[in-house]
């Protein structure tokens, strides 16, 4: 099988800080100057020399009969358009069951499960496979939070999490046919990829920022899945990242979680419980794991 190249993963590091970048832009407000619009554009006038505070709104001068013809004609062009609606509005939600993929979790007390549901957006362009669905257990009081393409890693960023109090986690869905020279519905598993130390090392300027060094690694460990045969490398990077990765059919999965002191110290045990919980369903293709 063809090696690693992982020259090929883009690094764009001078755009965007980390996986966990923030898409808000800076916003400056324009201040509002009188117009010189012909008469009959004219809605409303704010008089100069009020005797009052609050100005005086000017009458408003009849409409003509073109621009009563025209103004249905341009609210129905408008209606037309699906102008876009606030992130998550109406989908996601603060509670457990408004989150596609997020139920209450019977069998751990303070914590949901959230499951990728089977047909959520985010393909990575045309040509790629459905993305396996990927599970974790999400603590109480965790909100689904929306994903930009100013995220580091665009696209390939797949689902964020975040509590003020507690951490924020993303996950990155990549696949391999940008850095591993295999065929579409390839059998790769995260062995194929390279050792713990080439994973973390290679995609650590893409998922936490900076290059990871070896005084970085507090943690690094590999498990297994006993009931889909997957691998998972898992991590811990100072100061308080927790990372596991694995690999199935065409896809590189990978969770980072991150807080900050006063947050790792109320609630590293529910970051620990999250990031060891994080599995990719194999369901019924078996045959991609390679035995």
């Amino acid at each position: 099988m063809a090696g690693v190249s992982f020259s090929r993963v883009p690094r764009i590091l001078a755009a965007r800080d980390s996986t966990f970048a923030g898409n808000a832009a800076a916003v400056t407000p324009v201040p509002f100057k009188a117009q010189n619009l012909p008469h009959h554009l004219a809605v409303v006038r704010m008089t100069q020399n009020s005797d009052c505070p609050d100005a005086r709104i000017a009458p408003v001068p009849a409409m003509r009969r073109r621009d009563a013809l025209i103004l249905p004609a341009a609210g129905a062009a408008l209606a037309a358009f699906d102008f876009p609606q606030p992130a998550l509005a109406g989908v996601q939600g603060m509670t457990a069951g408004r989150v596609p993929g997020l139920i209450a979790n019977p069998n751990l007390e303070g914590y949901n499960y959230y499951k990728r549901p089977a047909g959520k957006s985010g393909g990575h362009g045309v040509g790629w496979s459905e993305i396996p669905p990927y599970a974790f257990n999400v603590p109480d009081g965790w909100d689904e939070v929306a994903v930009s393409i100013a995220d580091l890693g665009g696209a390939e960023v797949d689902l964020r999490f975040q509590s003020k109090a507690e951490g924020d986690l993303a996950v990155v869905v990549a696949p391999v046919l940008r850095f591993y020279d295999v065929g579409y519905n390839a059998s790769v598993i995260i062995e194929d990829l390279g050792t713990p130390e080439k994973i973390i090392k290679a995609f650590g300027p893409e998922i936490i920022g900076r290059p990871i060094e070896d005084e970085d690694i507090l943690y690094m460990d590999t498990t297994t899945d006993s009931s889909t045969g997957l691998t998972y490398y898992l991590f811990d990077i100072k100061p308080h990242f927790l990372i596991s990765a694995t690999a199935f059919k065409n896809r590189l999965f990978i969770m980072t979680i991150r807080a900050s002191s006063i947050q790792w110290r109320k609630a590293q045990d529910k970051l620990y419980e999250v990031r060891n919980s994080f599995s990719v369903a194999t369901d019924n293709d078996a045959l991609f794991i390679k035995k």
